[in-house]
């Protein structure tokens, strides 16, 4: 189970606000690609589930990810999240063809025939992604991601912290932004739901 706290920012002036105030504090910028996946009857979506590969910085790794059963209340996201790391060459090859998705021995494309019934000629559709820069930073012990993530329709802003400790770290969070007076919602949707949605939330 993942759980985090995710922050949306109002705009790019709250978003830059945010990082030069955590400037001290940077670790590393990755550069994400997200590309989502179903079979071809919606299968996993109806149960709720997201199949997605995600590539960072360009082909310098993938990491294939099954996530279900998502719930995000008062700014507080938990969801199933599995995670295996795949080949980059093999990852690219399926977002050219999602029909290879079925047969690259992995232990999440089999979870998905066991557990979400992808079977036999439904395949593998690819359903788009979305590119997100995420700036990570280690801020009085916490790890925080700051994400701009690109949609087709537009830009999105969001401070994320997985934590086990979420009502904790979200105090936190909130007395930060407000001391510093940054403009911010509890996220109410998942980037997943947002580029699904095609609008920016409200």
């Amino acid at each position: 189970m993942e759980v985090e706290v995710k922050l949306r920012l109002a705009d790019s002036t709250s978003h830059n606000h945010v990082k030069s105030l955590l400037l001290p504090f940077h670790v590393k910028t990755l550069n994400q690609h997200n590309l989502f996946f179903d079979s071809s009857n919606g299968s996993l979506s109806s149960q709720r589930a997201v199949l997605r590969l995600r590539f960072y910085d360009d082909d310098a790794r993938c990491v294939l990810s099954l996530k279900a059963k998502p719930l995000l209340v008062n700014g507080i996201s938990r969801v199933e999240e599995d995670e295996e790391e795949v080949d980059p060459v093999i990852g690219r090859a399926c977002v050219g063809d999602p029909s290879k998705l079925g047969s690259i021995g992995s232990r999440i494309v089999g979870r998905c025939r066991d557990e979400f019934g992808v079977v036999g000629d439904m395949g593998f559709v690819g359903l788009g992604g979305f590119e997100n820069v995420r700036e990570v930073y280690d801020w009085k012990g916490l790890n925080l991601e700051v994400d701009e993530t690109k949609y087709g329709f537009g830009v999105c802003y969001e401070v994320e912290c997985e934590t086990a400790d979420p009502e904790g770290v979200k105090k936190e969070l909130e007395g930060f932004l407000k001391e510093n007076g940054i403009d911010y919602k509890y996220s109410e949707m998942s980037k997943f739901a947002v580029f699904r949605s095609g609008k920016l939330p409200q």
